[in-house]
């Protein structure tokens, strides 16, 4: 059955993915548009040693952007995740925009100042629904206790900042630092980390180094679950809203702008 945010939450991940449909490779060059099988053509057929090799064929032209297009297609299903989530907990809790957003500032080598965003929060003090309020208090407990937080730092803990992910494998040493740095200062801020990814696609030995710093991580299990280790069971029993459910409903529309999508990005054209 439909409920009243289905078609927009639908449309934040179908605008997501349709993006995938227009991607063209670079080619190791600078073009952020990409290159046409023309421009293809062209680049690899003037250079005598790619035209020797035969590697001008269209064929080539297609791999290159099947290639890229997958990292493409998992890249902004996982951006279309992001958007969906912050949206299920602004109706969900009745938070503001700035309440579902949280960055902080970095003094980077040299004095240079950045700022670093998570993908969403919830702050406790702007939960007005009392029972809301209630789940999420006692949910943190559980999770502080399940990652063996000292007392006093779970005492001090007034709300949850989230990276969202479709899926984790990345072994990329870069990314992770900086998860465990943002985790790091989550903490001085008065918020626990969790990383919620949305499926059950996640390095082991990566779920155990973030667990070591004191993330906790929901994947995508379902069924009858904690919702200190599921997403699913933490966005039904905590936050209200069954997103497990909302993909279930919308699958056949899911799975049929996907395939649409791998068609263009396997054709030559």
């Amino acid at each position: 059955m439909q409920t009243a945010n289905d078609e927009k939450y639908l449309e934040i991940l179908l605008r997501a993915i349709r993006i995938c449909s227009k991607y063209q490779p670079r080619f190791g060059h600078g073009n952020r548009q990409g290159y046409t099988l023309d421009d293809f053509k062209k680049i690899y057929g003037r250079d005598p040693f790619y035209n020797w090799m035969g590697l001008d064929d269209p064929l080539m032209y297609a791999a290159h952007k099947a290639a890229g297009g997958m990292t493409s297609v998992y890249r902004q299903i996982g951006i279309g995740c992001e958007g969906i989530f912050r949206s299920v907990l602004q109706d969900s809790l009745s938070l503001s925009d700035k309440d579902v957003n949280w960055s902080y500032k970095t003094r980077k080598v040299g004095g240079k100042s950045g700022t670093l965003y998570l993908d969403a929060r919830i702050p406790f003090a702007s939960l007005a629904n009392v029972t809301a309020k209630k789940r999420m208090e006692k949910w943190l407990s559980d999770a502080a206790s399940f990652l063996d937080i000292d007392s006093k730092i779970h005492r001090s803990l007034q709300g949850v900042v989230f990276e969202v992910r479709q899926g984790y494998k990345s072994k990329d040493s870069k990314r992770q630092n900086a998860d465990i740095a943002n985790a790091a200062t989550a903490y001085t801020k008065g918020y626990l980390p969790c990383v919620a990814v949305l499926s059950t696609q996640i390095d082991e030995d990566i779920a155990l180094r973030y667990r070591a710093e004191k993330w906790l991580i929901l994947t995508g299990i379902t069924g009858r679950s904690s919702s200190i280790e599921s997403v699913y069971s933490f966005m039904r029993q905590v936050i209200g809203y069954d997103l497990a459910n909302f993909f279930e409903r919308n699958r056949r529309q899911l799975k049929r702008e996907v395939h649409n999508v791998l068609v263009s990005l396997l054709s030559t054209k």
